[in-house]
């Protein structure tokens, strides 16, 4: 190797030289370019070099130390030479770190016999020499530790045994490979870093270069430098100065983007698309060399920045540092030039990254926690796992905020992501020791990931057909299957989530939860959406009603309990709730928010057209959302919403379906007595009012009725119309049992026989009648109704007879004295002879009266009972609970046995085995059901007993959600019967209208596609008389306060006569369209 001694022996001379000048006159550019040359060709010569000379290598590390002093001073003339060296020693660099990664693999000795560059005693020679090097750049070096000065010149040969040929890692600063050997320091890495950081920060005090060997010198110092960082990262953790060498790397980040935006800051970049053209003519155009200069290392600076966050965020540790400068370096650099650099960044390719670390850093929590769940995940660790995550989502919103259409190119990532995060929500909540998880989940990312979606959706940068097409996408039929479960090859990572974490609940569950969270969060946080996308959430509410229906859903809402963001600005704290309260609540934020927004109108009709859905959930639902609508709207807008109800009650009333629970009229009158239960008490004497004040009409009766049966809220209505009321149906109930025989039952119309019993038996809680008016004749009327359905032979008749028995059972169990009648031995009696002992015992349509007759079971304990086994009385009371507590359906033996214990509490009986039969129901095995026993029954009946008195707690299990999902099953083949034969009709149904066939639309509440056109002065017309009402409305509670005891007839008659009025109004309203 004389050769190749000789030749750094020239070059070492060259560069003493250099410095010997430097240090007798004054600094000048030529000479400093002279010093930096030498150095470069060093650079290129070290790489094919094999230096065993300590002298050699000493002189070496010596002369690679001048360039830095020299950047501070004026280097306009010669600062390529500086980038140069700068770029040189950056390569070489990199290629034995690169030489040193792939040797990682191989074992100690055959990573020394591949890579040979430096023997071991100059490599620490060459590292104790560089210990003496100054710091640069204010940062503090590792040099600055005590050095032992009569050793810095002395080889260390003796920390290295013979024959070790140390790696190149070693060289740029890892640790000896060897324990026994004393750490080197990084100070060649540690000097180039800041020889770099220096450069960057000279080259901010120049002006932008267009000459194109500078500009391409400039260009590859950037991208080298910005290289060899990035490749560093994954070995930053084996320096030895691991912190200082973090703290390096951070300043050179620094100085790179603010030498971005120094250069941007420096240029016009108005009409910069004209200017770019011409640059291509080779012209240069108002400084459009320089602008491309800019945009091409801004472009550089902010790819690697990216590679740098992936990398540092794919080591984590000690690097969180680097992922923090990198990331806000990119949302930094992406703002420069009015957004002109970021037309030529791929941005979609930025955003697509941060969405894969959020994917990667949800997966490694969800994988470590599931696949070892043993005890309570802390806050603690929660927080460790989930904040990285927050960091990458408010990074990709900020960027997303910038360019939302960029961020719509990479709307699927986005969705799928969202929607990954939205089930493992539901996981978390689901599993008792992952908790406070989800308290920590809920707390720092359901707002932050939904930001993400809201930043495309309501940017006006993305076209509005694109918007509804992502929400299509997004909540859609066949979305929840189709663009996530259908598509394995991009889902793979939430199918690994879920297959890999043992998921409680099922995929498809799990699926459908996590779109049915999405969709509440968008309604919840709908105050940040803007105009249009809140219209088009409002005609998303079908779609969410749909997916209610499915049993998957209909379980996990009614049994789940989710966290949720309660409060707003500092005050926001994490509440559980149960999912449907949580639903609810969600659905309520929604209303207020759009309540003066066009959203309304669609939100009113949707609301409108559900009113009679089917399927039981999604109606109570939309009652609530009535109720909660009347609580908080003003009176004349309610007034109008229920006047509208009591014309529809008047348009489907009918004698016939007015004791079918499931008619239109029953449905219409359940709907006004629930809306009034929240309304004013004006409001419900008004509907009184309205409804009878055509009394003695058979209209009038019918609706009267259906409104009482479905629980019109009678305790509501003023004193005054209370004691009017109550005397009313007392008065009617006590005519028609001192009436009744089968004359006057062939006289009356069938749909209303019987309509004062009905009337009382609803009315007797909310009005709290005097029960010492119903007297012993109630027993008697019992007595004839039950003789009659034995004899009665036609099906309507002995159908209303059955009606009449259930309502007169469910009266007497209201009424105390009763019991203790004489005739009530002759009504037991009676009651045994027809469900047990008679020839009607195998009638199967007596089971509808069952649930009365349980409750009137329930009563007995009120009655005076003598255990003699020669009272007949007795016998028929243990056949009677022997009959009901020998019931095998669920609902029947929870009222058997609510009915027993009530009795059992409060009875004289002694006795109480004796009214247990053999065959009872809870006295079978749960295993085979085949065994019964006595005891079994007692230990079932006193843990019953424990329950209906213990605190209720909400606590989802296995087989609460099997037992909802076959009911939520059977509930949802209900609904789609209903529903194709709502379409059936819908097709059938048509009318002919002057000639010409016009389609009607049924049970949906829609109009004519023809509507008839009135003139302008009849529709300016109506809408003042609506305002006249809604003034009489609002006065109406002033005029009831300050009215007078003399005044009484003359407030009634007003009241009366305003009704009508307002009545009429309504259905002219209707005739002309007016809204």
């Amino acid at each position: 190797m004389e050769g190749g001694s000789s030749k750094l022996q020239s070059i070492q001379d060259a560069i003493r030289s250099s410095d010997l000048a430097h240090g007798t006159s004054e600094q000048d550019s030529e000479q400093n370019g002279l010093v930096v040359e030498n150095r470069i060709e060093l650079i290129k010569k070290l790489g094919d070099l094999k230096i065993t000379e300590k002298s050699e290598l000493a002189s070496l590390a010596e002369c690679l130390t001048v360039a830095s002093k020299h950047l501070e001073s004026d280097i306009s003339n010669c600062l390529a030479h500086f980038l140069v060296l700068g770029t040189k020693a950056s390569i070489w660099c990199g290629k034995h770190l690169k030489m040193t990664l792939m040797s990682t693999e191989e074992s100690q000795e055959e990573e020394h016999e591949n890579l040979q560059p430096l023997d071991c005693e100059s490599l620490s020679y060459l590292g104790m020499y560089m210990m003496e090097t100054p710091p640069f750049m204010g940062i503090p070096h590792p040099a600055h530790v005590e050095v032992d000065k009569s050793r810095q010149r002395e080889p260390i040969s003796a920390t290295h045994p013979a024959g070790c040929k140390p790696t190149i890692k070693m060289i740029i600063g890892f640790e000896v490979s060897n324990p026994g050997a004393p750490a080197i320091r990084a100070p060649l890495f540690l000097d180039l870093l800041s020889f770099s950081g220096a450069s960057f920060s000279a080259l901010a005090r120049y002006p932008v270069f267009v000459e194109k060997m500078t500009v391409d010198i400039v260009e590859t110092f950037f991208d080298e430098e910005l290289n060899l960082i990035k490749d560093s990262l994954p070995e930053i953790k084996s320096f030895v100065s691991e912190e200082v060498v973090v703290k390096v790397t951070q300043e050179v980040i620094d100085s790179v983007i603010r030498l971005c935006g120094t250069y941007a800051r420096a240029l016009n970049w108005e009409s910069w698309e004209e200017k770019l053209e011409r640059d291509k003519t080779d012209m240069d155009f108002q400084g459009a060399k320089s602008m491309n200069h800019v945009i091409n290392v801004t472009k550089c600076t902010v790819e690697k920045l990216c590679e740098m966050g992936v990398v540092a965020a794919n080591n984590g540790g000690s690097l969180v540092p680097i992922i923090n400068m990198s990331w806000k370096g990119v949302v930094t650099l992406l703002q420069l030039g009015d957004g002109v650099l970021a037309t030529k960044v791929n941005v979609a390719v930025l955003i697509s990254n941060l969405i894969s670390l959020v994917n990667e850093s949800i997966r490694r929590a969800a994988e470590a926690w599931f696949s070892s769940l043993k005890e309570n995940i802390s806050v603690t660790e929660a927080r460790k796992a989930f904040l990285p995550v927050k960091f990458y989502l408010v990074t990709a919103v900020k960027i997303s905020s910038l360019y939302p259409y960029q961020a719509y190119l990479v709307r699927s990532e986005i969705t799928k992501c969202i929607l990954m995060m939205s089930m493992l929500k539901c996981s978390l909540s689901k599993e008792n020791l992952l908790k406070t998880a989800s308290d920590v989940f809920t707390e720092l990312l359901e707002k932050t990931s939904l930001d993400l979606l809201i930043a495309m959706l309501n940017s006006v940068k993305v076209k509005q057909e694109l918007k509804v097409e992502f929400l299509d996408y997004l909540f859609s039929e066949g979305s929840c299957t189709g663009s996530v479960a259908g598509d394995p090859s991009n889902m793979q990572i939430m199918v690994d989530l879920f297959s890999t974490c043992g998921e409680v609940l099922p995929g498809e569950r799990t699926l459908l939860i996590g779109h049915i969270s999405l969709f509440l969060n968008f309604l919840r946080f709908s105050l940040d959406l803007d105009d249009d996308v809140k219209l088009w959430i409002a005609g998303k509410l079908d779609w969410f009603f749909d997916m209610l229906v499915n049993e998957e859903v209909y379980s996990s809402i009614l049994l789940l309990q989710v966290p949720v963001l309660y409060g707003c600005g500092k005050t926001v704290e994490v509440v559980w709730q149960p999912m449907f309260s949580s639903l609810l609540n969600a659905l309520q934020t929604f209303m207020l928010v759009v309540s003066s927004n066009p959203a309304w109108t669609e939100l009113e009709s949707f609301l409108l057209e559900n009113l009679f859905h089917p399927h039981f959930l999604c109606w109570e639902i939309v009652m609530e959302l009535w109720c909660f609508m009347v609580r908080h709207a003003e009176s004349g807008m309610v007034s109008g919403i229920v006047g509208k109800l009591c014309s529809l009650m008047k348009l489907v009333a009918s004698t016939e379906s007015v004791l079918v629970a499931d008619s239109a009229v029953r449905k219409v009158a359940r709907s006004i007595s629930t809306i009034l239960t929240f309304g004013a008490q004006s409001m419900v004497d008004q509907v009184y009012m309205a409804i009878v004040r055509d009394e003695g009409t058979q209209l009038s009766s019918v609706m009267c009725l259906a409104l009482f049966m479905e629980g019109f809220p009678l305790n509501l209505l003023s004193d005054k119309m209370k004691r009017i009321v109550t005397q009313r149906i007392m008065s009617d109930y006590c005519l028609f049992i001192e009436n009744f025989d089968e004359k006057s039952m062939n006289s009356l119309d069938c749909g209303l026989f019987g309509a004062p019993v009905f009337a009382l038996s609803s009315s007797l809680q909310s009005l709290q009648i005097n029960t010492s008016d119903i007297n012993v004749k109630t027993l008697k009327f019992l007595v004839a109704i039950i003789h009659n359905y034995k004899v009665c032979e036609d099906k309507l008749m002995k159908d209303q007879y059955r009606k009449l028995l259930s309502e007169t059972l469910g009266i007497i169990s209201n009424v105390r004295h009763l019991y203790a009648s004489l005739e009530m031995e002759k009504v037991i009696c009676e009651l045994e002879n027809l469900f047990i002992s008679g020839p009607d015992v195998s009638d199967t349509h007596l089971y509808e009266c069952k649930p009365d007759l349980a409750l009137f079971m329930a009563g007995l304990a009120h009655m005076d009972i003598k255990e003699t086994d020669e009272s007949s009385n007795i016998s028929a009371l243990w056949d009677l609970y022997h009959m009901l507590l020998g019931e095998q359906h669920w609902a029947f033996i929870h009222l058997a046995i609510t009915a027993f214990g009530y009795f059992s509490a409060r009875t004289n009986c002694n006795k109480l085995w004796r009214f247990v039969p053999q065959n009872a129901a809870l006295s079978y095995d749960l295993a085979f059901g085949n065994e019964a026993n006595l005891d079994r029954f007692m230990s079932e009946f006193k843990v019953f007993l424990e329950k209906e008195t213990a605190l209720l707690t909400i606590t989802a299990s296995s087989d609460q959600l099997g037992l909802l999902v076959r009911e939520g099953l059977k509930l949802k083949e209900m609904f789609q019967k209903f529903s194709n034969v709502i379409i059936e009709t819908a097709e059938c149904g048509y009318m002919e209208i002057d000639g010409e066939k016009q389609t009607m639309e049924l049970n949906s509440g829609g109009h004519s596609s023809r509507k008839r056109k009135f003139p302008d002065g009849i529709e300016k017309g109506m809408e003042l008389l609506q305002s006249g009402m809604k003034v009489i409305v609002d006065s109406i509670s002033q005029l009831q306060r300050n009215d007078q005891p003399s005044s009484n007839a003359l407030t009634d008659n007003f009241l009366t006569t305003f009704s009508r009025l307002e009545a009429e109004i309504s259905q002219l309203v209707g005739l002309a369209g007016t809204d």
